[in-house]
């Protein structure tokens, strides 16, 4: 998702687009392993779809600073093994368990908690912020054990950590968006507040932005 929204967001800023549509969708069945207990407990299928446009880096809503990374000496980490260029769809039945998706749970844990943690406190330094600027911390839904240690990491409370696992699960790439909208529909995020996004992903892959939440109900912010 936030490597979606640096996309987006350097179109509108080249003058490529004036309007970027950006979508975070997941969907779980036909890829979560039924015996797999680690992850086939905590998927959830979902969506989230923002509309970017150009405007100056000091107006509400704009996105700040991105710090955008990947290690593809991690690539075993978090897998699908068919499809693709490596094993392409023949004639025969696939072995269905080798489209299913594989982590190796401990190993991204520590590897999620360090990424973040170090791409977010890039992103807060070119902001010019430091982690006790931040109102809400709102990172990639992947659990809840994930979310409580990276905000140990940065320092800050967690109740400062917007989390919504409980209720949807792991949306991979919708979770940002998702967790984002629920709290604004539930009054947490006010207009001025300090958001700062973090997210992390397969391949290894990982992004950071920082960015002050707008007013959503047509008004113009003070």
């Amino acid at each position: 998702w936030v490597w979606g929204l640096g996309a987006g967001g350097g179109w509108t800023a080249a003058c490529i687009a004036g309007r970027v549509l950006v979508v975070g969708a997941d969907a779980c069945p036909g890829v979560r392993d039924p015996a797999d207990r680690a992850t086939s407990g905590i998927c959830g299928d979902g969506a989230g779809a923002v509309v970017l446009r150009g405007g100056e880096p000091a107006e509400p809503g704009a996105l700040g600073p991105f710090d955008l990374g990947s290690d593809g000496g991690g690539a075993g980490l978090i897998t699908v093994r068919a499809g693709g260029s490596r094993q392409r769809l023949s004639g025969a039945e696939p072995d269905p368990r080798e489209h299913y998706f594989a982590m190796a749970g401990k190993a991204v844990f520590w590897r999620a908690v360090q990424q973040m943690a170090q791409s977010s406190q890039a992103a807060l330094d070119r902001a010019g912020w430091t982690p006790g600027d931040v109102d809400h911390l709102v990172c990639h839904q992947a659990n809840q054990r994930i979310t409580d240690h990276l905000a140990d990491e940065l320092g800050l409370p967690r109740e400062r950590a917007v989390s919504n696992i409980a209720e949807v699960g792991n949306t991979a790439a919708a979770s940002i968006p998702l967790a984002l909208d629920h709290a604004h529909a539930a009054g947490t995020l006010r207009p001025g507040d300090r958001v700062l996004l973090t997210a992390f992903g397969g391949g290894l892959a990982w992004g950071s932005v920082t960015l002050r939440w707008p007013r959503l109900d047509g008004g113009r912010d003070a």
